[in-house]
């Protein structure tokens, strides 16, 4: 597995996990504020298509993560 599909895989991951912790219907809700993490995670997804930068696929490189195309 290559970086940029660990990036997706953990940035959906991390999406679907904080909209079943933040949203009141959700058997898992715990508070609204997990929302903000859902925004944060969006907004990195958003900045790193416009500078072509992500501070997660930097990480998974020098955990030695080979890089993909």
């Amino acid at each position: 597995m290559t970086t940029w599909q660990l990036v997706r895989i953990i940035a959906g991951t991390f999406i679907l996990l904080s909209l079943a912790l933040g949203i009141p219907g959700s058997p898992l809700f715990v508070s609204q504020w997990w929302l903000a993490f859902t925004a944060f995670v969006g907004a990195n997804l958003l900045q790193s298509g416009f500078t072509k930068w992500c501070m997660l696929e930097t990480i998974l490189r020098k955990l030695g993560i080979q890089q993909g195309c």
